[in-house]
């Protein structure tokens, strides 16, 4: 990626005057405002069914007799069945369109998700939610696909900042509406509710998104599939933004898979509703996704990175401190660095390809949940190994790693320009 390509990505997102020669989607323009919304509720509906069980899991353990390391499973198994299937459908989205995958892959979800709440064992339970991550790996990257063909460059990455930001709403009403639901009638009316508002959702993205005038289809054979992913995994750069997005989420992934556990036990022992309120901190998340693409302007992308993961330090430090409020404003800094992080990585891939932009998405995205599967996972792992301290040093190991990496790349970079070679932004 050329300096002056850099540039255009981190110029702030402004209506483009009409231009015979460019005929994507601009702010302002035609389709731009439906567009934005229908991708919006879909970015709820995914992430309100994935993570639908993460704030009850301390009923879920109740309900089967579980520990928290095996109840957490029925986050882990859902965000690792994305993280497998994510690339193999974003390859049929190559051939059968965007718009067509993304629906399907809905459908499917919100179907499983009405399943979800008559589970009568815990190992059903994780067979359906692995099911529905599975579906729901056909939504992320051919969404930010999408976006790449459909939308302006300098639109880019307040696009895709949207599309997250309605990832954070999904998040935050599916654990608010989840946990006081849960306290009145049990944690399987709420996640039956939540398949309900997803249904909603999912039909009205499909309604509103507009048919794509840029996809050209592409070849489902094997070997062209191997040597796009080839030449994404030889990119240095998406290399890096793919392990990056993995650790922010491996951060999130753990704090909010334990922080129900934290909270219902001594000293808080709050209410399954009040640590579901807990979640309206993922407004903060739709800010600074949404905000991203003027931190890139301002800052550039490594250094929008350095401040996501100063942030995100800095709220793990603030989670150490055992006084309630202390740790909401831990929580918030979090989930601030967070999103503007994934943010950040997730437009710089799109930005970067130049083919293959469904896998090249999708290598991010299967990268991204892994993150979380292994947060979720080695979080709930660590809690019950060493208590809340062990699940926050996970985080800090997370954090470091990004730093490194960001540090890498900019000396990568540095060594480059001095040989002479253009150099990315990033």
């Amino acid at each position: 990626m050329s300096p002056a390509s850099s540039r255009a990505a981190a110029t702030p997102a402004v209506a483009d005057p009409p231009s015979p020669s460019d005929t994507r989607m601009a702010p302002g323009g035609p389709g731009y405002r439906r567009m934005s919304f229908a991708l919006f509720l879909a970015g709820v509906a995914t992430f309100a069914l994935l993570y639908s069980t993460q704030a009850l899991l301390p009923l879920v353990s109740a309900d089967y007799g579980a520990s928290a390391s095996a109840a957490s499973w029925t986050v882990s198994g859902a965000t690792f069945a994305l993280a497998v299937c994510v690339l193999p459908l974003s390859a049929l989205s190559e051939r059968f369109g965007r718009r067509t995958l993304m629906t399907a892959s809905l459908a499917v979800a919100v179907a499983v998700g009405l399943l979800v709440p008559f589970a009568p064992t815990l190992e059903v339970l994780v067979a359906l939610r692995v099911l529905q991550g599975a579906a729901l790996a056909g939504l992320p990257a051919s969404a930010m696909a999408y976006l790449a063909e459909e939308v302006r460059p300098k639109a880019l990455v307040t696009a895709i900042g949207l599309f997250v930001a309605g990832n954070s709403i999904g998040g935050m009403s599916g654990r608010i509406i989840g946990g006081w639901l849960a306290e009145a009638w049990g944690w399987r009316v709420a996640v039956g509710t939540i398949g309900v508002i997803a249904v909603a959702c999912a039909v009205a993205f499909r309604a509103l998104l507009p048919a794509p005038r840029h996809f050209t289809a592409g070849s489902l054979h094997p070997r062209a599939l191997a040597r796009t992913v080839g030449d994404h995994l030889g990119n240095p750069l998406l290399r890096r933004l793919y392990v990056i997005g993995a650790l922010f989420m491996m951060v999130f992934g753990a704090t909010y898979t334990v922080i129900g556990y934290r909270l219902t036990e001594a000293p808080f022992s709050l209410s399954q509703g009040l640590v579901g309120s807990i979640f309206l901190v993922y407004l903060v998340g739709t800010v600074s996704s949404s905000a991203a693409g003027r931190l890139v302007a301002r800052l550039g992308r490594r250094g929008t990175l350095y401040l996501a993961a100063g942030t995100t330090a800095a709220g793990l430090v603030l989670e150490l401190v055992p006084h309630l409020l202390v740790m909401l404003v831990g929580l918030v800094l979090i989930t601030a660095g967070f999103f503007a992080g994934h943010a950040t990585a997730s437009s710089s891939v799109s930005h970067t390809a130049t083919h293959g932009r469904a896998q090249a998405s999708a290598l991010y995205q299967s990268a991204y949940y892994i993150g979380s599967s292994v947060g979720s996972a080695v979080g709930a792992l660590a809690f019950h190994a060493a208590g809340w301290d062990g699940t926050v040093g996970l985080g800090f190991v997370a954090v470091f790693g990004v730093v490194a990496l960001t540090v890498w790349g900019t000396y990568a970079a540095r060594t480059r320009r001095h040989g002479g070679v253009p150099v990315s932004a990033h």
